[in-house]
């Protein structure tokens, strides 16, 4: 039987202007932008529709724009009456995933991301960290260099693990210099240094963890209806303590994201739902295992076409 799971976008996908379109012309996806302006006491939905694009680019800005913008469109989507058999995200996209799932309260997801955001940016202070990405070399050797270079005492490790040939490190803005020449000299194809504005998923966001771990435990965290693959094993996981403790984990731990579709693709899912701004994901999905198939929803046209998509196939 097939297998359908959607998968939700993480930051670096905010675009301004996102989920405007379908805010228009549907009150509940409206409402949902509504929610998330009160949930925070400010203009949320101000700053996602009108910009400026890097005031909404700020980590602490862009993580609770993505999650609403990701659920306004899920909401919508949810009419056609398509459930998923796994739900999953990458980094912040996975409290997306957990709002969907039924483990989070939308409130409490955007709160929480809020804090999140802001606990990063305080973890290393601003042009002390960073991230590259590392195109056309494997884990394992990426691994043996990233190991040499925080020996040395500049620590960097890997990040995202996003599919084959794609691999962002993070740590100290030295570590990860040193670590981008060596593995072009051993090798890689490019490394390209990224914008960002510190080194996520890093040992360096252990303070941010443990901040984060007691706004954990002021929230309800429900068991999951659906099964969410998580980041930092590439599991399933559906136990309020499960969820909790692997979200503490996820700040300063890689984004297993090739091996979390591999995961869904061994048991059996085959339709991949990208819910969000962009289509990343579902690039790397297919740089994963070309033969599945991959829809990305953003705006109306695309849901629609990708109702319809779904509703032939059956």
């Amino acid at each position: 039987m097939s297998k359908i799971a959607f998968v939700f976008p993480g930051q670096g996908s905010q675009v301004v202007g996102m989920g405007k379109e379908l805010a228009d012309s549907s009150e509940v996806v409206h409402a949902i932008f509504t929610r998330a302006d009160k949930a925070l006491d400010e203009e949320l939905s101000s700053l996602i529709f009108n910009g400026p694009q890097d005031t909404l680019t700020l980590t602490v800005n862009a993580q609770p724009s993505l999650l609403t913008t990701s659920i306004a469109i899920l909401e919508k989507f949810n009419e056609a009456g398509i459930t998923p058999h796994y739900v999953a995200g990458h980094s912040l996209g996975e409290y997306t995933a957990l709002v969907a799932s039924g483990a989070l309260s939308f409130e409490d997801a955007v709160r929480t991301v809020r804090k999140r955001g802001e606990f990063m940016e305080e973890a290393v202070p601003a042009g002390q960290g960073t991230m590259a990405a590392i195109l056309g070399m494997g884990s394992e050797d990426l691994q043996a260099v990233t190991d040499e270079i925080s020996a040395a005492g500049h620590p960097v490790q890997l990040a995202n693990i996003n599919c084959p040939g794609q691999i962002v490190i993070s740590g100290a803005a030295e570590g990860v210099r040193q670590a981008c020449e060596l593995a072009k000299e051993k090798g890689a194809k490019r490394a390209i240094p990224l914008e960002v504005s510190g080194p996520f998923h890093s040992s360096l966001m252990e303070p941010a963890a443990e901040k984060l771990r007691s706004v954990l435990d002021q929230i309800e965290i429900n068991d999951a209806a659906v099964p969410v693959v998580a980041n930092v094993n590439a599991m399933e996981m559906t136990s309020a303590d499960q969820i909790k403790e692997n979200l503490v984990k996820q700040l300063y731990s890689p984004v297993l994201w090739e091996n979390s579709v591999q995961y869904m693709l061994e048991q059996g899912v085959d339709t991949f739902i990208e819910i969000g701004p962009g289509k990343v994901l579902s690039g790397l999905i297919k740089k994963v295992n070309r033969r599945v198939a991959t829809y990305a929803i953003s705006d109306l046209e695309t849901l629609e076409s990708t109702i319809r998509a779904l509703k032939e196939g059956n």
